[in-house]
């Protein structure tokens, strides 16, 4: 087995041990996840969010174990470095990495539970959410500042933002960690960065009005490249569905 645990949770490792050798009976109604499964557990009164990945395949299984961090490792690493940024995310906790036959085998990352009031994802259900412009216009500004510290969030999605409002500001926290780079960031990079995050060209024009303001870039200029990115990852996207589906098809 292999750890690491946050030093302001030492006089609760084995509890928090206890909880990922035992994951699979903890109880949890609202558990979700299909690749890796997601739970909510309270320990002395303090809410945590375990995920469990899903057991690589053997290839990965070989790299994880030998080559390259594991998602469980890469999570909690990048949740320090995030925070040191002075950008959001749960507090880490811990991860766990258990082998089988010397090869990791299962892996967890804990973290606090956020109790959130809101993720991007409604912001792109909801025009009508109250103070929705003001909302996604702060959550540019959020973005803009991770391409400005050198952040690149691979998995920048509609699910993976979590907003919390204290008092008239709106403070926004990343989750889903394993797949970040850090470096310096060429334009191009920042505007492909929102690809994932809407199918709407409104929300692209609100975003792209708000980084002009920001930046010294034509708002044309920007709207233009956001959304023809933001295109042609439907497309992809899209592409790699219709080719699962009909590989699924062919093996049948």
């Amino acid at each position: 087995m292999k750890f690491s645990l946050n030093q302001a949770y030492t006089n609760q490792k084995e509890d928090i041990f206890s909880l990922v050798t035992n994951f699979d009976s903890l109880d949890d109604p609202n558990a979700f996840g299909s690749r890796n499964k997601i739970k909510a557990i309270n320990l002395n009164d303090k809410p945590l969010c375990i995920k469990s990945f899903k057991r690589p395949n053997v290839i990965n299984r070989i790299a994880y174990t030998f080559f390259r961090k594991s998602k469980a490792e890469r999570s909690y690493t990048f949740a320090h470095r995030l925070l040191s940024l002075g950008i959001g995310t749960p507090e880490p906790i811990a991860f766990f990495e258990f082998k089988k036959y010397g090869l990791i085998n299962k892996s967890f990352y804990i973290s606090e539970q956020l109790d959130s009031d809101l993720t991007y994802r409604d912001l792109t259900k909801n025009f009508d959410y109250p103070d929705y412009e003001n909302i996604l216009r702060a959550f540019t500004r959020f973005t803009n500042e991770l391409h400005n510290k050198g952040v690149l969030f691979l998995d920048h999605s509609p699910g993976n933002t979590l907003i919390k409002k204290v008092g008239n500001q709106y403070h926004f926290f990343l989750v889903d960690l394993n797949r970040m780079r850090f470096k310096q960031l060429s334009f191009e990079e920042c505007i492909n960065n929102y690809r994932k995050l809407t199918i709407h060209s409104s929300m692209v024009e609100i975003m792209s009005d708000e980084l002009s303001k920001i930046t010294n870039y034509d708002f044309d200029k920007i709207n233009a490249l956001m959304w023809a990115s933001t295109e042609q990852f439907q497309k992809s996207y899209h592409r790699r569905r219709k080719l699962k589906k009909q590989l699924k098809f062919w093996r049948k």
